[in-house]
């Protein structure tokens, strides 16, 4: 089967600077707490395909949510899960964790095989937002791959791997674990964990993302 044993992204952390004054959540760069299955935007051969957003949920929203496989043309996402929840770990003080994650299985991404490109999948997959008062914290799992050739064992965050065909030209760069900061630093984060983007050469334009978490500190 050539499945490549699961891959971890160890926890990320976005501390908030020293002398930051902390702010309500909706002044963060990113939300209080939402994840998602994941979505796809492309266009290829003239046909437009849109995926939006797959079971969200969010901490002040819909807490939990799962959504069905769902197929297009080009790609296949499976049977998913999201749950963003609120713990209170100081009732005297109001004191509160989030935990914000999406888990799913047997995703595929066939839109680059009929341009000579491989077929890409994710047998099951995991994304996990974490928040508290002093920061926040992101992470991932994934397993079984195939189509992902020359995958490092050990997937930095934002470890950018080429999609190729067999005569090396790169039809599409697919970013594990990609991560995103605000600038100022506000302890907020945000997580993507297969973020593909397709190249010029590959005749496809958009792209795919495969499970999505963001939070903020709690108040």
């Amino acid at each position: 089967m050539n499945q490549i044993p699961a891959r971890r992204v160890g926890a990320l952390t976005a501390a908030l600077v020293l002398g930051l004054a902390a702010a309500p959540p909706a002044w963060a760069a990113n939300p209080a707490g939402v994840a998602s299955v994941g979505s796809a935007e492309f266009t290829k051969a003239g046909m437009h395909v849109s995926v939006p957003p797959l079971a969200p949920c969010a901490v002040d929203g819909t807490t939990s949510n799962t959504s069905e496989a769902v197929v297009r043309m080009g790609v296949r996402f499976g049977a998913g899960t999201s749950s963003c929840t609120t713990a209170v770990v100081d009732p005297a003080n109001d004191t509160t964790t989030t935990t914000s994650e999406a888990n799913g299985t047997d995703f595929e991404l066939s839109a680059l095989v009929s341009v000579g490109g491989p077929r890409l999948r994710v047998a099951k997959w995991q994304v996990t937002c974490t928040a508290t008062e002093s920061g926040t914290s992101a992470g991932m799992s994934l397993g079984g791959l195939r189509g992902f050739s020359g995958l490092p064992e050990q997937l930095p965050a934002n470890h950018v791997h080429e999609v190729k065909k067999s005569d090396g030209t790169v039809l599409a760069t697919a970013t594990f674990g990609e991560t995103i900061l605000p600038h100022p630093n506000d302890g907020s984060i945000a997580m993507n964990l297969l973020h593909l983007r397709f190249t010029e050469a590959s005749t496809i334009t958009g792209d795919v993302v495969l499970g999505a978490t963001a939070c903020s500190p709690t108040p």
